[in-house]
């Protein structure tokens, strides 16, 4: 797999699609991350460490309002053969605020709105609104 990222964002995409209620999503550090911030930002409703033969996954739950998925975008920004890099004054609200970015600064992956408080740029990974 080339992108493990815009597989993680694809598998959550489909599962929310066809309204199910978990999809599972191999383990790293970085895609927990970001599963993290979903969770944070009230975008998916809980999620779990699994184990099955050796092999580390997740199991995220999706979250649904009147039977609409929440998460209505998610869209990759930055990817393997184009990184897209941005200085912190450069980060922009997504749909009028109804949104956010995902960047990986060096302080770790944070949100958009925390890396223009703490005056830090980086690589944006992704958009979720």
């Amino acid at each position: 797999m080339t992108d493990p990222i815009s597989d993680l964002l694809t598998r959550i995409r489909n599962a929310g699609a066809v309204k199910q209620e978990f999809t599972d999503i191999p383990y790293s550090k970085m895609k927990l991350k970001i599963i993290e911030i979903l969770l944070a930002e009230g975008f998916i409703s809980d999620f779990k460490k699994l184990k099955k033969q050796d092999k580390k996954f997740m199991r995220v739950f999706l979250k649904y309002e009147k039977g609409e998925f929440k998460i209505t975008g998610i869209k990759r920004v930055s990817t393997p053969g184009q990184r897209i890099y941005k200085k912190y004054k450069e980060l922009k609200t997504i749909r009028g605020g109804f949104g956010f970015s995902i960047v990986s600064t060096s302080k770790g992956i944070i949100l958009g709105s925390e890396a223009r408080k703490q005056k830090l740029g980086g690589e944006v990974i992704a958009e979720i609104w």
